[in-house]
């Protein structure tokens, strides 16, 4: 099983056509896709609800439910579970890496076809910046040149102060360092793959160390990105109409319902929307896509 969310090219095709033969219904510097699906995956020895959970961007909760489980703490090497890790995925035409913080995920688009990536973003505190960025360094087992702010925070909250740390396991950069135009931010591995899937870093964008490594073979120096902040994700993809939602914890979409609407409005959708489906996703907020096609069953 392919660990990175590959979408079936299909989609991304009649997405393209989508935007050829209707260009009022998104707009033209966007390919709208899914990502991912319901697949199964069989426990390796030292999983955990958590590592699984982050591999497939999915909350602990939605993997205790969707197996039944009725210890959510216990689960064995060579057991089933089922998982779904399908996401929206709004992406720029021709610039093959889009970070939606919001979402917790980042896509590559290369080669006709759109992978999905789980990430750990930004806290609100540290919020990761939006814009647009390319990739300017790769380097393999980093060293970790502690900046001065994150040494304060140790130093307040009474640990050892450090300010350089070599490759090891304890690094938290993991084996792979991607450098971004954006000053004092990159994408890199992890020491701690459970952590993935969160709103939990300084800002930084931190990935599944089986994800970054391939993504890190996928990009080269100057590869093109841009980061944005969307919560709310609406997107035609052939005759559905799909809606995402996750929650908002840097507080940028305080009227949701009127966002939302104003988007449709956009996107020339509102007629092709069931309203009742909509709101109800909106106060969910479950970071899945929802079919909210007017007249759908």
């Amino acid at each position: 099983m392919r660990l990175a969310f590959i979408n079936d090219v299909r989609t991304l095709a009649i997405a393209c056509v989508l935007l050829l033969s209707a260009a009022t219904a998104v707009p033209a510097q966007e390919l709208v896709t899914m990502t991912g699906g319901a697949s199964v995956y069989v426990v390796r020895p030292g999983d955990t609800l958590a590592s699984v959970a982050a591999r497939f961007a999915m909350s602990v909760p939605a993997l205790v439910a969707a197996n039944g489980l009725g210890r959510p703490n216990t689960i064995a090497p060579g057991q089933t579970l089922s998982v779904d890790n399908a996401h929206l995925a709004v992406v720029d035409a021709g610039t093959p890496i889009t970070i939606n913080i919001a979402q917790r995920m980042l896509f590559f688009a290369a080669d006709g076809r759109v992978s999905g990536y789980p990430i750990t973003v930004g806290q609100s505190s540290w919020p990761t910046p939006v814009g647009s960025f390319t990739i300017v360094d790769k380097e393999r087992d980093p060293v970790w040149d502690v900046p001065v702010s994150i040494q304060r925070e140790m130093e307040q909250q009474g640990k050892p102060v450090i300010t350089r740390m070599p490759p090891s396991p304890q690094n938290p950069l993991g084996a792979h360092w991607l450098r971004l135009s954006i000053p004092s931010l990159g994408i890199h591995g992890t020491n701690a793959p459970s952590s993935i899937y969160r709103y939990g870093s300084h800002g930084c964008i931190r990935m599944h160390p089986e994800h970054i490594a391939e993504l890190f073979e996928r990009v080269a120096i100057g590869t093109a990105g841009v980061l944005k902040y969307e919560p709310i994700i609406l997107a035609p993809i052939g005759e559905r109409v799909w809606l995402e939602v996750h929650p908002d914890p840097y507080r940028r979409r305080l009227q949701p319902e009127r966002y939302l609407r104003e988007m449709a409005d956009r996107l020339a959708l509102g007629h092709r929307v069931d309203w009742n489906k909509a709101i109800a996703a909106l106060r969910e907020r479950a970071g899945r896509p929802a079919d909210v096609t007017a007249g759908a069953p």
